[in-house]
This record gives structure tokens, C-alpha cells and sequence, in this order.
């Protein structure tokens, strides 16, 4: 038995065996005791939802539409058959089968029928279903470009069955997004939707989704923003709101919205490995929709900023390596187009981009977003870090063209003497005529050659291979081996932890490796 608490009065000490009818009148005055106890105890708040979505729902319902897409294309006719898989032992059975029959070819008592070359041409439609909202009650509607791809007959059905021809303004696969213009007659005046402030928006805010699942019409499902920034790697700017509201196939294309019944989302994708909603969905943020729906109201095209630079991200050993102080941010600049707007402006290779016109460059993938989305033409001031001082650079963004392709800066090196050494678990030798050959180097790349990796290395496991060229060590060129173990020595003796490497492959492609110093 354990020491309790008697009754008040009562000595403490160690509780004797009670008569059964006598503890349990004692258990229940210690169970009524705990009751009180807990109902004088302050009641934790928990949050709640609406009472009730309806009013909200009822608010925005009529400006989300189903969006009808159907795609007519020309094929041939044929007979129709067992498909048989490739490769199976009756494949050959089955073809000298309708062969014999004319299907293919007409031989062996066709009787003039046709073979496949003179198959008649006949049309081919294949229909999509998806969901789109008004943004302008002149006839403007967004959805997804991959609701409607190629489409060559659109129908935008509004919530009471009235249905409406729809032309193409202009679409934009990277961020998945199509604007579309119907005519309203006047017996049926469309109700437009505002968009509202994504970036406000915060993980467990409440949202609804109203939309087409399965083809069903408008139904409302309700959630929260469950994360913002996702990167879901479908496309180069990625900055999906993820939610747990209910959304499905059909979903894509419609709005999702806050609480006010502004749009701050258009629901895109999902996450499932049923095919039907789990609790993980991603939504375009208003804040990255925006801008490229009004270019593609304007000029029926988007026309992106260029800043024609080759990035990769900042890790903890690079930061440390780089003296990056605040730890791992930024966009490390890998390459530097010689005919873009960076090169004119002076940032260079190994410089961290910090900053894009007043916006924290978090991590190198919030860079081609906000650049994409600054209009072209706009001066901007850059905030790199170099050598561990910060430095702004004026940059005019140019268009970034979905040709164009970054080119690397030329970065000149006086010839190096071929003497060989090692250092970071690397056989490393001058350049030579002979190693140019041998590896397929280009004349324009200049530096010091790996010749050997050793595979119990750092530097094997940061993927270093025989043939590519040491650039930089440190943010210094180096032209033979003995400039890289200089510089290792020199860093080792300032204390550094790691040593920042500029590797260059054969055809110039360059990229940082930061490797351990212990």
C-alpha cells in the first residue's frame, strides 16, 4: 500500500485496510473530490470550426464551373480484335489470323477488302472533365491548362446546367494554368470571384474547395492549409498550398477558398495511391497565379524575367564552407549565361544569391520564382554574398525564352604545369594535351584534372569523377596541384571545417562540391 491523504483532520500516514463497504464510500468521495478538482481547473481551448459553411458556400457556388474539354483526332479504322500483349506466343497466331481474314492487308480471300494503308480515316474524340471558377463577369474563367490541353471544343458549364462555348485566351503549362472567355447572355449574368492574399495565408487556417469530383458537379468539401511552399517536383515553380480538404479527379482547375470566399488557391494535384482523395492536396497560390493570369489576359502568352544564372542549393557543409554566416540560405550561383543579364551586372560564379528585389532568397528553388515573376525589362537590385561580404548588384531582367538555354562564364586560367599530386582523396593532375584526350576535356575548361578518386572518400561520395577538372578551391582558381593542397593547407590552418570545390565535367558544366577538411 502506498502513504495517501486522508480525510481533513486526519494524520498522513500510511492507509490501514478499510472494511470493503467503507472504502468504497471513501473511493467515492475521492472520485466526487477529483471531479470538483477538475471542473475548478481552467478548461484547455481547443480550436473550432464554423458552425456552419453554407452562407459561404452559397456565396460563391455560382462562379465555379465544370469545364468539358473534348479533343477530336483522325485515325484509321481497323477491325477490331483481341489485344494480345506483345511478345506472347499467340501474337503471330492471332496476326496470320486477321491477315488471313483482310484485316491487314487483304490477301488470302478478302475479296477486295481494304487493307489498313487504305483504311478509311475516321474521327476519334476523347472528353475531359475538370472544374474552373469566373474571375471576371465579363466571361473570363481560369482553370487548369492540363484540363483542357489540346482541346479543340471547350464547354464551361455554369451551376445551373447552362452551358457555354469557351475559347482559348492563353494557357501556361509550367504553372499548369489556362484562362478561358465565354459570352454571358443576358438572361444569365455570370458572377465573378476575387482572388485573395495567399501569402497570409497560414497552415491550419480553414479553406473549402468547391468543385467537379468524378464528374458529380459542384460539391463543397472543407479543410485547413496544412503546409504552404510545397515542392512536389512537377514543374520548375513549384510553390503548392497543401490541404486536407477533399479534392479528387474532377477538382483540378477549381478554386480554393478562405473564409472571406476569396480565392487563394487553384487545386491542381493530389497525392494518393488509391486515386481518390487521402487528405493531400496542392493548390496553386493565388500569389503565383495571379501575375501569370494577367499576362495571359494581356498578351495571351506569359513572359517570364530571365536572370541568366545556373544555381544550386546551399548545404550545411557549403555554408560552412563559404563562411556563410546564419547557416545554410541562399542561391549559389553555379554558372553565369555570358549573354544574360547577370553577366552584365557583375555576378559572378561562387557568389550566393541572398536577395531578388527585396524578397529573402530562402533556398535556391525560391529563385526562379520570384525572377519568373517580375516583369521583364525591371531594374532590380540583387544582394549576393561574396568572399563573406554582402554585396548589391543592379540587375535589368531580360525575357527568359523556353529556348534558351544557360551558357557558363569562359573562366581563363594561364596554362598549369603537369605535376601530379594528391589531396581530399584525389589523384590530381595538371592539364595536359594528352589528359584532354583522354577524358574528351574541352579546350575552354581550365584547371587542375582528377586522374584517381579514391572510393573510400568524401569525395567519392560527393560523386567526384576521373576526368572532371578542379576550377576553385576555397573561391580561388587553381592552376596546378600544388595551388590545391596549398589552398587545403591554407584553410585547414584557418580553422575551416570543410573546403568549397568548383568542378568542372568535360564539356564545361561546372558545379560546387563541398567536401570535409577532418
Amino acid at each position: 500500500m502506498y502513504p495517501v491523504a486522508s480525510a481533513p483532520g486526519a494524520p498522513i500516514g500510511r492507509a490501514k485496510a478499510q472494511p470493503r463497504s467503507r472504502a468504497r464510500a471513501l473511493m467515492a468521495s475521492i472520485l466526487v473530490g477529483a471531479s470538483v478538482a477538475t471542473a475548478a481547473l481552467p478548461v484547455p481551448a481547443f480550436a473550432k470550426g464554423p458552425a456552419s459553411l453554407a452562407d459561404l458556400a452559397d456565396q460563391v457556388t455560382d462562379a465555379v464551373v465544370n469545364i468539358s474539354a473534348s479533343t477530336t483526332v483522325e485515325a484509321r479504322s481497323s477491325r477490331a480484335g483481341p489485344q494480345v500483349p506483345p511478345g506472347t506466343p499467340f501474337e503471330d497466331l492471332f496476326e496470320e489470323f486477321f491477315n488471313r481474314r483482310g484485316g491487314r492487308g487483304g490477301g488470302g480471300g478478302g475479296g477486295g477488302e481494304r487493307g489498313e494503308s487504305d483504311a478509311p480515316r475516321q474521327q476519334r474524340k476523347s472528353n475531359s472533365l475538370g472544374s474552373g471558377f469566373i474571375i471576371d463577369a465579363s466571361g473570363i474563367v481560369v482553370t487548369n491548362n492540363h484540363v483542357i490541353g489540346d482541346a479543340n471544343d471547350i464547354q464551361v458549364i455554369l451551376h445551373d446546367g447552362t452551358k457555354l462555348k469557351a475559347e482559348i485566351v492563353g494557357k501556361d503549362p509550367k504553372i499548369d494554368l489556362a484562362v478561358l472567355r465565354v459570352k454571358p447572355t443576358a438572361e444569365r449574368p455570370l458572377k465573378a470571384v476575387p482572388f485573395g492574399d495567399s501569402d497570409k495565408m497560414r497552415p491550419g487556417d480553414w479553406v473549402i474547395a468547391i468543385g467537379n469530383p468524378f464528374g458529380l458537379g459542384g460539391s463543397v468539401s472543407a479543410g485547413i492549409v496544412s503546409a504552404r511552399g510545397r515542392n512536389i517536383e512537377s514543374g520548375p515553380y513549384d510553390n503548392y498550398i497543401q490541404t486536407d480538404a477533399a479534392i479528387n479527379k474532377g477538382n483540378s482547375g477549381g478554386p480554393l477558398f478562405n473564409m472571406d470566399g476569396e480565392v487563394i488557391g487553384i487545386n491542381t494535384a493530389i497525392l494518393s495511391p488509391t486515386g481518390g482523395s487521402v487528405g493531400i492536396g496542392f493548390a496553386v497560390p493565388s500569389g503565383t497565379a495571379k501575375p501569370v493570369i494577367d499576362q495571359l489576359r494581356d498578351f495571351g502568352e506569359v513572359r517570364r524575367g530571365w536572370l541568366g544564372v545556373r544555381i544550386q542549393n546551399v548545404d550545411d557543409a557549403t555554408a560552412e564552407a563559404l563562411n556563410l554566416k546564419g547557416g545554410p540560405r541562399g542561391a549559389l550561383v553555379a554558372g553565369v549565361d555570358e549573354k544574360g543579364p547577370a553577366k552584365t551586372a557583375g555576378i559572378e560564379v561562387g557568389d550566393v544569391i541572398l536577395k531578388f528585389n527585396g524578397a529573402p532568397v530562402k533556398a535556391s528553388g525560391d529563385l526562379p520564382r520570384i525572377v519568373a515573376s517580375t516583369p521583364v525589362g525591371q531594374k532590380v537590385d540583387v544582394v549576393v554574398m561574396r568572399k563573406g561580404e554582402e554585396v548589391t548588384k543592379p540587375v535589368t531582367l531580360g525575357r527568359l525564352e523556353d529556348g534558351d538555354k544557360p551558357q557558363l562564364a569562359n573562366l581563363r586560367q594561364p596554362e598549369p604545369e603537369s605535376a601530379t599530386r594528391q589531396a581530399l582523396g584525389l589523384n590530381l593532375s595538371g592539364m595536359t594535351d594528352d589528359l584532354r584526350k583522354k577524358y574528351s576535356i574541352k579546350d575552354t575548361v581550365k584547371g587542375v584534372v582528377v586522374t584517381r578518386v579514391d572510393p573510400n572518400s568524401t569525395a567519392a561520395d560527393k560523386r567526384i569523377q576521373p576526368g572532371e577538372v578542379i576550377v576553385e578551391v576555397g573561391q580561388e582558381a587553381v592552376n596546378t596541384p600544388a595551388d590545391v593542397t596549398k589552398r587545403v593547407d591554407t584553410l585547414k590552418k584557418d580553422g575551416r571545417k570543410s573546403v568549397l570545390l568548383l568542378v568542372a565535367g568535360a564539356t564545361g558544366d561546372v558545379r560546387f562540391v563541398a567536401i570535409g577538411l577532418d
